[in-house]
């Protein structure tokens, strides 16, 4: 018998629910005094005012995502053959795209697992939970995800900034085993390794897994620049794919340090890593009128809310401006963009703007997205987040 709490729809809301997405927004429920009750993240049913049943979700007076549903027929228990269910179903996804054990298993809404991501690196997964609701289900997560999976070591990186928006507190620890020093990852035959206990979100960007193939596939003797390179993704694909010199820039040292580790340990001599803050050297570079053959910008989130749109995208037109000045004659330019708040048309603007101020003209010869491992669930297209769009330039 159910006996979770009900929010419910006011009339004539909830038209994107309706049509199959996970999120219900504040403006879109009637708030009572049992609503008004409930603890962060509870786990609530939701009815829509034509009693409609939309099943379970856990419930944040505190957000504008009021509930994020679960996907699940009403009453559902959201117990461990819930968990351990959608996990053996993103596992078999991964092993139907992957021969090697490096990918996302678990990208929130993509996989119906709202405020959840692992990545799993052979025999570690990293798990990086956002939200409440699913805060409240962390050791059972470990317990799942371990009879699934059978890892050595589980991490829990509980520490993205998003948090403290959801009154969590931050931590790091291992849920099993231990947190690891550093992980080897090996990605489109280039070895790789990734801290998944201090680096950067969960450790690696797998996201970037195609990016980084394509750019490889252009780099044989030309000179290749990987700005906000962290660990090396894009600078060490291309020297081992016969790139003439690689150079990776970044500003944290321990990323860095990975790299040169990766460098040596793939046997590459063909690339060096520069420490210095991304746009101060791009403005260097051009103002003694260095040039590369390819340019690759795979910056952080320049827009992490919508009231940093304007801002975001002046940054993101700077960058453009900046690489395309260092970008010789005949060559490649790769702009990326991890902020899902940021349209994709919109950004294609801000670039061609950026490119145009530079006086270089260019033509897109490749759009991508995130790679097969982060799913975009077909209602959300907030889980489209990423954009990367390669430049042939005159």
């Amino acid at each position: 018998m159910n006996t979770r709490p009900t929010i419910r729809l006011k009339a004539r809301e909830g038209r994107r629910a309706r049509a199959g997405a996970p999120w219900i927004f504040s403006n879109e429920i009637t708030i009572d005094a049992a609503t008004r009750g409930l603890p962060q993240g509870a786990v609530v049913e939701v009815e829509g005012d034509d009693g409609r049943k939309f099943g379970a979700g856990y419930y944040n007076a505190n957000s504008l995502i009021a509930v994020r549903l679960f996907e699940v027929v009403p009453g559902t228990a959201i117990d461990r053959n819930f968990f351990v269910e959608r996990f053996r179903r993103a596992l078999a996804l991964r092993e139907a795209l992957f021969e090697l054990p490096f990918y996302r298993l678990v990208h929130a809404e993509g996989d119906r697992m709202p405020g959840l991501a692992i990545d799993r690196y052979g025999d570690s997964c990293s798990v990086q939970i956002t939200t409440a609701g699913m805060e409240s289900f962390a050791d059972l997560i470990a317990e799942s995800l371990e009879a699934v999976v059978a890892p050595t070591n589980i991490v829990m990186r509980a520490d993205a900034p998003v948090r403290e928006l959801e009154g969590l507190s931050s931590y790091v620890r291992a849920a099993i085993g231990e947190v690891p020093a550093r992980i080897a990852i090996e990605e489109n035959g280039t070895r790789y390794f990734a801290d998944i206990g201090g680096g950067q979100k969960t450790g690696w960007y797998f996201d970037q897994r195609d990016s980084r193939a394509f750019v490889a596939a252009l780099a044989a003797g030309r000179s290749v620049l990987d700005v906000y390179c962290h660990s090396g993704g894009f600078a060490l694909a291309a020297a081992g794919a016969g790139a003439r010199e690689a150079t990776g820039l970044d500003s944290s040292a321990p990323a860095l340090a990975l790299a040169e580790d990766a460098a040596r340990a793939n046997g590459l001599r063909n690339c060096r890593f520069v420490k210095a803050d991304a746009m101060e050297e791009l403005e260097r570079l051009g103002s003694t009128h260095e040039q590369f053959d390819i340019v690759v910008c795979d910056p952080p989130p320049f827009v992490r809310s919508r009231k940093d749109l304007e801002s975001g995208a002046r940054a993101y037109r700077k960058l453009a401006r900046l690489a395309a000045q260092i970008t010789a004659p005949g060559g490649f330019l790769m702009l990326a963009s991890c902020s899902h708040n940021i349209p994709l048309d919109r950004f294609r603007t801000e670039c061609a703007t950026g490119i145009a101020r530079a006086g270089r003209r260019a033509s897109i010869i490749h759009e991508a997205g995130a790679g097969p491992d982060h799913p975009v669930h077909p209602m959300l297209p907030e889980t489209s987040y990423l954009k990367a769009l390669t430049y042939a330039v005159e």
